[in-house]
């Protein structure tokens, strides 16, 4: 069975969601549709673009993923179809592509298709909707659009290295209030070779060691580990360490390693 997931910012509470649902249905009946979330921060690409790099490879090989963020109507914005590791994604060329690759597309096209009049300012119940149930019948990308070889480019922000240290940045709170920064466990590893280290952060913490999982430490203590996303998070055992600890987005975060001679 074909899947498409939406990424979204349309929240629960509108007509919005449902009349996305809706429209893909009515195209394609027997799809299934998998919401990764529809609670993204409004117009927020570098939330979206966190969450579905770091979730995408979990579902099957062509599974069309449709992005809903940033789409109303703009002389200046285009619409896109991707493949990318045998996946596609639909959405607005407004930086999210390049935030969510680490390397470059296998095939991308600026969509063509005619936009409904009466869809104007909801693109996505209906552009949108039209080229993902177009690749979610196995129908080939190039049939929808003209092929492009550059997108629009936006940065993370990445950390730093300064002699025995890394200085990095928080970049996405969950649920849960965890903690997310932007040190993946490779990016860690590679400075760290074997060392000692001291992580902190605001208030004056600090935390020694890794741990594997959440329940590691007593409820209520903090630690530090390496989540699903691969990125170092700061949590408190079943607490809300960004509330607890202080820690908002575009906080520093500052690792010391022991110095060896």
């Amino acid at each position: 069975m074909a899947i498409i997931t939406l990424t979204t910012d349309l929240g629960d509470k509108d007509i919005y969601q449902a009349a996305l649902k809706g429209s893909i249905l009515k195209l394609l009946p027997t799809v299934n549709i998998v919401d990764i979330t529809n609670s993204v921060a409004a117009y927020n690409v570098q939330q979206a673009a966190f969450i579905l790099k770091n979730s995408f490879y979990y579902f099957p090989d062509n599974t069309v993923h449709l992005i809903g963020i940033d789409t109303v109507y703009s002389d200046h914005t285009k619409y896109l179809a991707v493949r990318y590791k045998n996946h596609y994604f639909v959405g607005a060329d407004n930086g999210i592509f390049s935030l969510m690759f680490n390397t470059d597309p296998d095939e991308m096209v600026e969509i063509n298709i005619m936009q409904d009049l009466k869809f104007l300012h909801f693109p996505l119940a209906d552009i949108f909707v039209k080229a993902a149930c177009h690749l979610a019948s196995g129908k080939n990308l190039s049939e929808i659009g003209l092929p492009i070889s550059s997108i629009e480019n936006k940065m993370n922000l990445q950390p730093v290295i300064e002699k025995n240290l890394i200085k990095g940045a928080v970049i996405y709170i969950d649920s849960f209030q965890n903690v997310i920064t932007n040190i993946t466990k490779e990016f860690f590893n590679k400075v760290q070779q074997g060392r000692q280290f001291t992580l902190y952060f605001k208030r004056n913490e600090t935390i020694n060691n890794l741990s594997w999982h959440y329940n590691e430490v007593p409820e209520g203590e903090k630690l530090c580990l390496f989540g699903i996303s691969d990125h170092l998070e700061i949590a408190i055992n079943k607490g809300n360490a960004s509330g607890l600890l202080g820690l908002n987005l575009g906080d520093s975060v500052l690792i010391d390693f022991e110095y060896t001679a």
